[in-house]
């Protein structure tokens, strides 16, 4: 059965293991997920399951979003998401997913946005290489020619230039899932896990143990 739980991201920390190995491991605020749709391949032509995470207060929800919710029985949700799940028809509406169907030892894909870092020069970007230190040089962080030959005369597609940096998807693979808090909730990944603090983070079985 494949696993897949919404979580918000609480930070990093390290836990010590029983044989004393030191384990940086972040924390994540998984669930409770309420299962909101159910989608099969008999009636949308793909397996899946709607899930809502986290409570928000009703007035910020418009009238089919409440008929949704009220629907499956659940209060008003701040994040919906898909999980596509092969096994969709096995979940109801209204079942909640918490963390304890994870297991210490399990394999996961943490999908987040990155850490916006705004615009920057191709240096720090795509690890470019800077100009000569030297007296007289006048060329130390600036970008070097970006034009080709008389022919083609343009500058090709997808050349390495100064640009808008982070903020966008990024999925870390095979990340050990080192312990479980039911009670609260909480999951220890081992490992760094893309965004910033609070934000949204899509937990799901690996797809390459």
């Amino acid at each position: 059965m494949k696993k897949a739980i919404l979580a918000t991201k609480i930070g990093m920390t390290q836990i010590f293991a029983e044989d004393g190995e030191l384990i940086p491991v972040t924390v994540l605020q998984a669930g409770p997920c309420v299962v909101t749709q159910v989608k099969t391949v008999a009636n949308d032509g793909y397996s899946a399951v709607q899930v809502g995470f986290m409570d928000k207060r009703e007035k910020l929800a418009n009238k089919p979003m409440k008929g949704q919710f009220e629907k499956a029985g659940t209060s008003v949700k701040r994040y919906v998401k898909e999980l596509k799940l092969d096994d969709a028809e096995n979940y109801e509406l209204g079942q909640e997913i918490t963390v304890s169907m994870f297991e210490a030892g399990d394999k996961v894909d943490a999908t987040a946005i990155s850490k916006g870092k705004g615009y920057q020069g191709a240096i720090k970007r795509h690890g470019q290489h800077t100009g000569p230190k030297t007296h007289g040089s006048k060329y130390h962080r600036h970008a070097g020619s970006n034009g080709m030959a008389s022919d083609p005369a343009k500058v090709m597609k997808g050349k390495k230039m100064a640009g808008h940096m982070g903020h966008v998807q990024v999925t870390v693979q095979n990340l050990e899932v080192v312990r479980i808090d039911a009670e609260n909730n909480v999951i220890l990944v081992k490992g760094s896990v893309p965004g910033p603090k609070k934000s949204l983070v899509t937990l799901k079985s690996a797809a390459k143990a």
